[in-house]
């Protein structure tokens, strides 16, 4: 499966989550990138917001929520 560095569609997020960067998506985890990505506060969700946009927070935090809702 071809990979976009920047991810565009669920499939090639979730790739890139479990594949390349070897993280379960576990509910722990899933709930913890929620919480982060919806803070405004805080510093590594502005890092994001600051290097991908906020269209790709959005994108992603909606990744997360289906991943929690396919548990």
């Amino acid at each position: 499966m071809k990979t976009d560095i920047i991810p565009k569609s669920y499939e090639s997020w979730r790739h890139c989550i479990t594949v390349t960067c070897q993280q379960e998506l576990n509910l722990p985890y899933i709930e913890m990138r929620i919480k982060a990505l919806n803070s405004p506060s805080d510093y590594m969700t502005q890092r994001f917001v600051k290097l991908y946009g906020e269209q790709q927070r959005v994108m992603t935090l909606g990744w997360f929520e289906k991943a929690k809702n396919a548990l």
